[in-house]
């Protein structure tokens, strides 16, 4: 029945092996990445069982192993602070909000692979990929160094003290807007007021300023802000167990790499620290038992809480679609086969789609995960489906212990994967690169680290965009001035009359006629001298027209017909003629007579039809007279 619906067991063995070692390298990443994120490990861990099983089991890459990636955290953790910070922090009354955005992305990815954008994909510039991957191996070690030295600004005491005052006041405001929504006046009925403002404990206020200060040192920026204080506040434990972790995760892979050394470094240190007794900050409790649907996702949906980040799953989507189709590529590298592109953003969807209706990460493709299951003999779709029913095998057995992981032990592997994850190749590369590319990378770069992920990568875009056809429209209009027939004529225009030269001239269009050269190309009929009566434009490597160009292409032609200028076409592609027959330039402007497939009978037009009005004289003529 299995091998009916398409599953293929005559490499099992490879494939449970493959499956099993992906399983085990993507445990430590996933809860990392759910604590990066803001929603806990539980988050990461749900997101990397469900991507990994349905990506593989309805995508379009044989050997392909998905699940929380750091571009995809990053862009969660944004979306994640952004959301929380409209519901005043409080992560329970946000999550319905959270998990609808990502559930958006899902679905737009299955939309994305169902009207077949998958090919488009790999059109991304290179600039604006390596100034993204940059950005987030820096975000993730900025936003990791607190952690990483066991400071954190919530249970700082003195820290806390100074946001008393804020508290106070954003705990009144709550008060104002509830008796607003109340219809309660605040002037016609001060004494509710005053009532319900002295139910406002020390407690109240003391938990609410450690949540001011919790998040005042999320994000780069609030890193950056909080770094003296965390530097003045080392907490040497935890210090140490950050150190131990980096330390075996390098230092393992030069022993072997038969065995994942994040998985090593996590077992190794969380075993000495818990079997200790030593006092270390443990991780968010992970719950037991089998993920329970998020129904309040739709119960408690608010639309004002999720509109201003509909930009962002569109882009978190489109990000999940680069990073998987990226990981297939390098897969299809690795085992010489093809994947199907539009297939692979399907599955990828639906395990977005699903992992975020169970309160998981959305995640992609994962490079490293996908290379250790083939490396381990994965060879099917039947390895990604191992890999997740290890993981969710793992939390109904072992849920409680993963419970006790130091939280600085995730610290450490996520500062390993964000030294991995940036772009050496596209770096090192600068001195080398146009400056127009460098700029793209480092505009990037910088508004990803320090602004916005979302915004940084489509202002990368348009200036991409921006660059290149403005590249383009150059190298057209330099290859394409207007000719006499005395100048560089191409080989077949030499038999042309040399006493014609006053009256015709050759324009060679070379390249798209598009609105990045329109505005060359509309300059025609001001090169053409007054002595010339017939114009042959030459499109034979002109092969596709926009509506910008026809436009302009329509303004030139009334401009030299009302000049008396005869127009010729010579090897006019497909096309462009379609696009000139739908707003009649042919035959109103340029007559079917006089659109040649090939240079040789318009050569005979003009000897049959043009006169020669203007004798070029003799070079001693002034002496002659």
């Amino acid at each position: 029945m299995l091998k009916k619906l398409g599953f293929d067991f005559t490499h099992f063995r490879g494939d449970f092996f493959g499956g099993l070692t992906a399983g085990i390298v993507a445990l430590p990443l996933a809860l990392a990445f759910g604590v990066q994120s803001g929603l806990g490990p539980s988050a990461g861990l749900y997101g990397a069982i469900f991507i990994a099983f349905f990506a593989a089991l309805f995508g379009g890459t044989n050997t392909q192993i998905s699940g929380p990636t750091a571009p995809m955290t990053a862009l969660s953790t944004l979306i994640v602070a952004g959301i929380v910070a409209s519901f005043d922090g409080d992560v329970s009354a946000a999550l319905p909000s959270i998990l609808i955005v990502f559930l958006l992305a899902g679905l737009l990815q299955i939309l994305l692979g169902v009207i077949g954008i998958g090919k488009y994909i790999k059109y991304m510039p290179y600039p604006v990929v390596s100034g993204f991957m940059t950005a987030i191996g820096v975000i993730i070690l900025i936003t990791q160094i607190a952690p990483a030295i066991g400071y954190y600004p919530g249970d700082d005491a003195p820290y806390v003290e100074t946001f008393k005052g804020v508290a106070e006041e954003q705990l009144l405001e709550g008060i104002l807007m509830d008796e607003v929504d109340e219809g309660i006046l605040v002037l016609e009925d001060f004494k509710e007021t005053i009532k319900r403002a002295g139910e406002i404990t020390p407690v109240a206020i003391n938990d609410k300023s450690q949540k001011l200060a919790s998040d005042s040192g999320k994000g780069v920026i609030g890193s950056i802000l909080t770094l003296p204080k965390a530097l003045g506040n080392i907490n040497w434990l935890e210090l140490l167990l950050t150190l131990a972790t980096i330390i075996i995760i390098y230092g393992f892979k030069r022993i072997t790499t038969a065995i994942p050394s994040a998985l090593v470094a996590l077992l190794v240190v969380s075993g000495i620290a818990y079997f200790g007794n030593l006092d270390y900050y443990p991780i968010k409790e992970i719950p037991s038992g089998f993920p329970k649907p998020q129904w309040n996702m739709f119960t408690d949906l608010s639309f004002a809480s999720i509109s201003p980040y509909l930009l962002s799953a569109v882009i978190l989507s489109f990000l999940g679609a680069i990073d998987s189709l990226l990981t297939s590529i390098v897969a299809d590298n690795m085992t010489k086969t093809k994947h199907q592109p539009n297939k692979e953003l399907i599955g990828q969807g639906i395990g977005n789609s699903i992992a975020a209706f169970f309160g998981g990460l959305p995640g992609a493709g994962a490079t490293i995960r996908t290379v250790v299951n083939i490396n381990s003999g994965g060879k099917t779709r039947l390895s990604g489906m191992i890999a997740g029913i290890l993981l969710l095998t793992i939390l109904l057995l072992l849920g409680p212990i993963a419970s006790k992981i130091p939280a600085a032990v995730l610290a450490g592997i996520l500062i390993t994967v964000g030294i991995g994850v940036m772009d050496y190749k596209g770096l090192k590369a600068i001195p080398y690169m146009p400056s127009s590319e460098v700029a793209i990378l480092l505009v990037v770069l910088v508004l990803s680290t320090f602004w916005n992920l979302v915004y940084a990568v489509g202002i990368g875009l348009v200036i991409a965009a921006l660059i290149f056809m403005k590249k383009i429209g150059d190298f057209t209009a330099k290859k394409s001035g207007v000719k006499s027939l005395d100048e560089t004529p191409w080989s077949d225009e030499l038999d042309v009359p040399k006493n014609l030269q006053e009256e015709v001239f050759i324009k060679h269009v070379e390249g798209p006629l598009f609105f990045g050269y329109t505005s060359d190309f509309q300059d025609l009929a001001n090169q053409i001298p007054n002595t010339a009566d017939t114009l042959v434009i030459r499109m034979d490597k002109s092969d596709y027209m926009d509506q910008s160009g026809l436009y302009a292409i329509e303004d030139i032609m009334m401009d030299l017909v009302s000049k008396g200028v005869r127009v010729l076409f010579v090897g006019l592609p497909e096309q462009p003629r379609y696009m000139m027959e739908r707003i009649d330039i042919i035959p109103n402007l340029v007559p079917e007579d006089r659109i040649f497939d090939t240079f040789a009978p318009c050569l005979e037009w003009i000897k049959e039809n043009v006169e020669d009005k203007h004798p070029t004289l003799p070079p001693n003529y002034e002496n002659l007279v």
